[in-house]
């Protein structure tokens, strides 16, 4: 697939998922250009929609329940379907698959009642929604802090160590989230390259609270960074969906394996009809045919596969998509 970006383009965009906070300053250093170059490529990447950094939260660290939803419904309603789910704060990624019937999203719910509100109630009760199929994830192998963008690009391992941030240390111990903190997230959520005075108005905080709380939400597995690219800047296609189902005796083989090829941007053992999950991208049709009958094939114990490529990206991280 051709690309409409450059090498220079490619190595920011690796820079960021590396260090999304670098200054740019920094990152110009690393890829011996100037400040001014790194600022205006990172302005109109982020323009395009190409290359976003954003703060992440796991939900593990909340307490709160990661589900993906497979939600079937008539062709002519999917668009509309997918937009309302599109709207709801809670979710992300939420996808057209399976010629145009299927809609595909990530959920996080905080509660036994959310889930339930959501799941027997909201859903069901939605026009022209035929069926919901809900996966919830049980542990994840790859995705979440870990990006596809760091088995895609190409700076050496100098670089990668020159721009590395210094590692947060773990504090262990239950999380409560404040007004402040949600606020905070939230922020986050949309640039997580934010100054902490920007963040500091939208939480009405200091800058040097914003700092220390930033801090402490990572050292507590809340609050990791992100970053969100199109997969046009590396060259590479539209996400194909695969549901296995695998022995349970060789799930974790399977999912840790499945982790490290480099064709695979997220996977997860799940409950539901099948027990794993994985997110795919290839160049194109005959690239996917390749994983699927080779590195796919060669994994133990797989008794089923079912592939649903993407037709159309509603909601891409936590940003819903022009039409």
């Amino acid at each position: 697939m051709e690309s409409d970006y450059d090498e220079l383009d490619r190595r920011l965009a690796h820079a960021l998922q590396v260090n999304g906070r670098a200054p740019f300053s920094t990152i110009a250093d690393v890829l011996g250009v100037s400040d001014r170059t790194i600022a205006r490529r990172y302005a109109r990447l982020r323009s395009a929609g190409a290359v976003r950094v954003l703060g992440g939260v796991d939900p593990a660290a909340l307490g709160a329940v990661l589900w993906f939803l497979r939600v079937r419904c008539a062709p002519a309603a999917s668009i509309p379907v997918a937009e309302a789910l599109a709207r709801r704060p809670d979710t992300s990624w939420v996808s057209i698959t399976s010629g145009g019937t299927e809609i595909t999203c990530t959920v996080r719910t905080e509660s036994e009642a959310d889930s339930e509100a959501l799941l027997l109630t909201k859903l069901p009760r939605t026009p022209r929604v035929e069926g919901v199929t809900a996966h919830c994830v049980l542990h994840a192998y790859y995705g979440g802090p870990d990006s596809l963008i760091a088995k895609l690009g190409s700076l050496s391992d100098e670089a990668i160590e020159r721009l590395r941030p210094p590692p947060v240390p773990p504090r262990p111990g239950p999380v409560r989230l404040d007004d402040g903190d949600r606020k905070l997230l939230a922020a986050l959520a949309i640039d997580g390259r934010a100054e902490f005075e920007q963040l500091a108005a939208a939480t009405g905080w200091s800058p040097t609270t914003v700092r220390r709380r930033m801090t402490e939400l990572r050292e507590r597995g809340v609050l990791y960074l992100d970053i969100d690219v199109d997969g046009t800047l590396f060259g590479v296609g539209p996400r194909t969906m695969l549901w296995l189902s695998v022995a349970p005796a060789h799930l974790e083989e399977v999912g840790t394996a499945l982790a490290g090829h480099p064709e695979i941007a997220f996977a997860a053992a799940t409950t539901g009809p099948t027990n794993l999950y994985a997110s795919v991208v290839c160049a194109d049709q005959q690239e996917l045919y390749r994983y699927l009958t080779t590195r796919v094939a060669a994994l133990p114990a797989i008794t089923h596969i079912e592939t649903a490529p993407v037709i159309k990206t509603v909601k891409r991280a936590a940003t819903r998509l022009r039409a």
